[in-house]
């Protein structure tokens, strides 16, 4: 079974997969168009970046964001070398290791997610990738995430049931959210400064520019470590233990 360690990028140990096999449209996120399977001009020989300490500061705030759940630097060494095959895998690995931090989160609640996790394990170990279908496996580990946070959250207020809510920069500064049920709620902009989020159920949900300065996430179920980079928050920031804070975050969470 692997870890959530093993889940999380190690960016030392792959090609910059992301920096060549993804699109790359200019706006506030990327400073540059870049068409996939074209190398970020940014991207050195030895495939590093060159701006890495200063991505934001580039106009790559992007970057900072987008996690591969660890599937960057199996794929590299999978393949051994960068190439069209490496490039088309990325994005289907990537999901699939997704499911598995998810799986082996609900894990920590009930042991029917071990077979879930045998299985998609066993996908991830498919020859040819990209001839798996991704929807059809998301689809059925759904249906136990579904059921682990109905488990998790129990019996709640239906003014806590905001899956899917249009939540765009609502103010909602210490607003009592725990065990809310915020699955793919566009939080966007919104100010959830010492926001009570413990053990809401936040997958899917879009955490951009999402104020979360003081706010206690403590036990929030399913949440990524690309949906707090793509946050702010501050040093009071209570984060579920797997995740990390990040290092842009500042000390007033501006």
């Amino acid at each position: 079974m692997p870890s959530r360690t093993e889940l999380q990028a190690d960016c030392g140990s792959c090609f910059g997969l992301c920096c060549i096999a993804l699109t790359f449209t200019k706006s506030a996120d990327f400073a540059i168009d870049k068409p996939a399977g074209e190398a970020c001009p940014n991207l050195s020989d030895d495939h590093r970046c060159t701006i890495h300490s200063r991505l934001r500061v580039e106009g790559f705030a992007g970057c900072t964001v987008y996690d591969c759940f660890g599937a960057g630097q199996v794929i590299s060494r999978r393949m051994g070398k960068p190439g069209p095959e490496m490039f088309a895998a990325l994005p289907i690995l990537r999901q699939l290791h997704e499911l598995l931090w998810y799986l082996t989160e609900a894990l920590e609640y009930t042991a029917d997610a071990q077979p879930a996790i045998d299985r998609v394990e066993a996908v991830c170990r498919t020859a040819d990738l990209t001839a798996i279908d991704v929807a059809a496996e998301r689809a059925v580990v759904n249906e136990l995430l579904l059921t682990t946070s109905r488990h998790v959250r129990g019996k709640q207020p239906k003014r806590k049931d905001r899956r899917g809510a249009d939540l765009i920069g609502a103010r909602l500064s210490r607003a009592d959210l725990a065990k809310a049920n915020l699955r793919g709620a566009y939080l966007i902009g919104a100010d959830l400064r010492e926001a009570d989020l413990r053990q809401a159920d936040l997958i899917g949900a879009d955490l951009r520019d999402t104020d979360l300065s003081g706010a206690d996430l403590t036990g929030a179920l399913f949440l990524t470590q690309s949906q707090v980079n793509a946050a702010r928050g501050d040093q009071f920031t209570k984060l579920p233990r797997a995740l990390t804070r990040p290092s842009h975050w500042s000390a007033t969470g501006a």
